[in-house]
């Protein structure tokens, strides 16, 4: 009987507690982070492959070596191996030995991102350079 009891008082205790807890309320707050990349469209379009624009671009006075969220449109184009636009870039004069906001050369950016074909053509234009 005593343990029937003492079972019985602690099922109580432990259902009256059990009833009277309350929630844990976890901050809610929430904080809304936007990354905003100001690419112009120069390179936008390098990076997208679309030779056309960046010929009418440049004929439009584009600047070949102007810098756009810290890289070089040759930069950009050795990144994204797109090898054309690599080639018309070095034509009009832009400049491989320029360093990114990271200190970053095109051709660090070309091996970084495994653009094999832009690394070729970057150290071709730099060893006709040094010559």
């Amino acid at each position: 009987m005593k343990k029937t009891i003492i079972i019985t008082a602690i099922a109580l205790c432990f259902s009256i507690l059990t009833v009277n807890a309350k929630p844990i309320i976890e901050n809610t707050n929430t904080s809304h982070v936007e990354a905003v990349f100001k690419v112009n469209s120069f390179c936008v379009s390098i990076a997208k492959g679309d030779i056309e624009t960046v010929k009418k671009l440049i004929a439009r006075g584009a600047d070949v070596n102007e810098k756009s969220n810290g890289m070089t449109p040759a930069m950009y184009a050795a990144k994204f191996n797109r090898t054309e636009i690599l080639k018309l870039l070095i034509s009009k004069g832009a400049n491989l030995k320029t360093r990114s906001n990271k200190k970053m050369t095109a051709a660090q950016y070309a091996k970084l991102h495994g653009a094999t074909d832009a690394i070729v053509i970057i150290k071709e234009a730099l060893s006709k350079k040094k010559k």
